[in-house]
């Protein structure tokens, strides 16, 4: 199992992985992902799991379309 939680300026991101494939990646109240739902700023839907990259890129886009980085120096 994976788990991070890094505090930033203005908000927290947290990701959990383990070995069965659930997950759950957070960046603060904005964003969530977790074992086939997505959340983007309280708007709910489905989430199809493909690959560990594929979920990061998807988290990654989404945090960026609500305007916040999760790359270095966010």
């Amino acid at each position: 199992m994976l788990r991070e939680l890094v505090v930033m300026r203005d908000v927290v991101l947290q990701i959990e992985l383990d070995a069965g494939l659930r997950y759950r990646l957070r960046y603060g109240d904005l964003v969530e992902y977790e074992n086939g739902r997505r959340k983007v700023r309280g708007r709910r839907s489905a989430y199809e799991f493909r690959s560990v990259e594929q979920l990061r890129y998807d988290f990654e886009r989404d945090v960026a379309a609500v305007g916040g980085n999760v790359g270095e120096g966010a």
